[in-house]
């Protein structure tokens, strides 16, 4: 197998809301936010559905990996109930290889809402539910062994046990790559993830601020340097001004795509890091991976939801 992703298994509920909206009830705009079942129903009252999809961010990345022709295969632990099966299901359609064994669990399955405000940013609202009670007996560690790649995100270390499943996962990988999540992630496991970057991960994904967040530090030169430091690969997204990989003392950059309709930004970066990891598995450069990064989080720009059509 190409790339084995481990991840929080998620039903993605996709609405439309106003910025009065994320005001209304407390919401940072562009962030994710981990709420109670009270708090998902009572936000969920006041919302009209778009979509449903099978997600999590390291799902949407193996999805797309799978879309590019990639053998593929997903860890996540889902409830053995309607959206437990909707969510293996999802997967199955999208030729990836589900290795859970879903059973009855106290709490129901993970889901989030994705709010998109006019402006296409994504505010995230997750009721993690059984997914954030992943552990070390979840984890098939044949598959890890026979993947070239496993692929972890950072929202994974937000609950206990799941940190577990985590090292366990790391102990048995080929290559491991991770992305950190989200800004609020970092900050809250900053100590975790720095030594995670400088010692265990052979790939990690970022955007500007979550690797600025790391860091902690405001200029971006000082990025450049902590990459130049360790004998691993660092890519980073920064929006309009493109991305950029450090890998092994060498810095390439690459160009964002212009003039986009952008319509939602939901999956930008879980395309973007499916992108660079097709390159990488090819054995592509680092400015060709980057490129195809860059070309699949423009198609997913230009879409509702983190599933290319």
């Amino acid at each position: 197998m190409n790339i084995l992703g481990i991840g929080n298994a998620i039903v993605d509920v996709i609405c439309k809301v106003d910025n009065e909206f994320l005001a209304k009830n407390n919401l940072a705009k562009s962030n994710m936010k981990l709420i109670d079942k009270v708090e998902f129903e009572k936000l969920l009252s006041n919302l009209k559905i778009e979509e449903t999809v099978s997600g999590g961010s390291v799902a949407n990345s193996i999805v797309a990996l799978s879309q590019l022709g990639n053998k593929v295969g997903f860890i996540g632990k889902v409830n053995d109930d309607d959206l437990g099966q909707k969510y293996e299901q999802g997967l199955i359609k999208e030729n990836v290889e589900y290795f859970y064994k879903k059973k009855r669990e106290d709490l129901p399955t993970g889901t989030c809402l994705i709010l998109i405000t006019p402006d296409s940013e994504r505010t995230m609202c997750t009721f993690l539910g059984t997914a954030g009670k992943i552990n070390k007996t979840d984890i098939n560690t044949q598959a890890i062994k026979n993947s070239e790649i496993t692929f972890l995100e950072g929202y994974l270390w937000d609950e206990g046990e799941p940190k577990e499943a985590f090292n366990e996962a790391i102990n048995f990988s080929n290559k491991t790559a991770m992305s950190l999540s989200d800004k609020f992630c970092v900050d809250r496991h900053k100590k975790n993830f720095l030594w995670l970057v400088q010692n265990k991960l052979d790939i990690t994904f970022a955007n500007e601020q979550e690797i600025l967040e790391l860091i902690d530090t405001k200029n971006f030169d000082d990025v450049i340097s902590f990459g130049k430091k360790f004998n691993k690969t660092l890519v980073i997204t920064r929006s309009d001004k493109g991305s950029i990989a450090i890998s092994r003392g060498e810095v390439t950059e690459c160009k964002s795509q212009k003039n986009l309709k952008i319509l939602d930004l939901t999956g930008a970066g879980d395309l973007f890091a499916a992108g660079f990891l097709h390159g990488y598995i090819k054995n592509l450069s680092i400015k060709e991976s980057l490129n195809k990064g860059t070309e699949m989080a423009s198609k997913i720009i230009q879409q509702i939801g983190a599933r290319i059509n």
